[in-house]
């Protein structure tokens, strides 16, 4: 899929840098101030509700969450509007033998610097931590 505005750009290139595990050039793709909110609301990744604010604690998230899988992130479908693009996805992510897939809607939204000043994913946190619970109790390994 070619990317048809910047905002679809940053937001493809997001997906890539986090599935190659490629940190730093991830990170380079947000503003100092940025926000990701991932899940929107709150949940044992954002306790808070309010989202990861600032480099630092985007990059606090990124070695709590993205590092720490094995991500396959397919791009269903990408609606770029403006500065901002929404992108439906399906994730697969492995942790050792456990296999979780959520389905999501990411929406980017870049500033005048081409950077991403907001990544909002919106996606059911409980029905993931439900699926891992199935896994878990299947294996016997409670």
């Amino acid at each position: 899929m070619k990317p048809k505005t910047k905002a679809q750009e940053l937001g493809f290139l997001s997906r890539d840098f986090a599935v190659a595990k490629d940190k730093k050039n991830w990170l380079a793709l947000f503003d100092e101030n940025a926000i990701v909110q991932d899940p929107i609301g709150k949940s044992p990744l954002d306790p808070t509700g309010n989202g990861h604010q600032g480099i630092d604690a985007i990059e606090q998230f990124y070695d709590t969450v993205i590092a720490n899988g094995d991500i396959e992130f397919n791009i269903l479908e990408s609606i770029p509007c403006a500065n901002e693009c929404a992108n439906y996805a399906q994730i697969v992510n492995r942790v050792g033998d456990v296999q979780i897939e959520t389905k999501m809607i990411v929406i980017y939204r870049i500033n005048s610097n081409n950077k991403i000043e907001s990544l909002r994913a919106f996606w059911d946190y409980q029905k993931m931590e439900d699926q891992l619970n199935e896994i878990v109790s299947s294996q016997g390994l409670t």
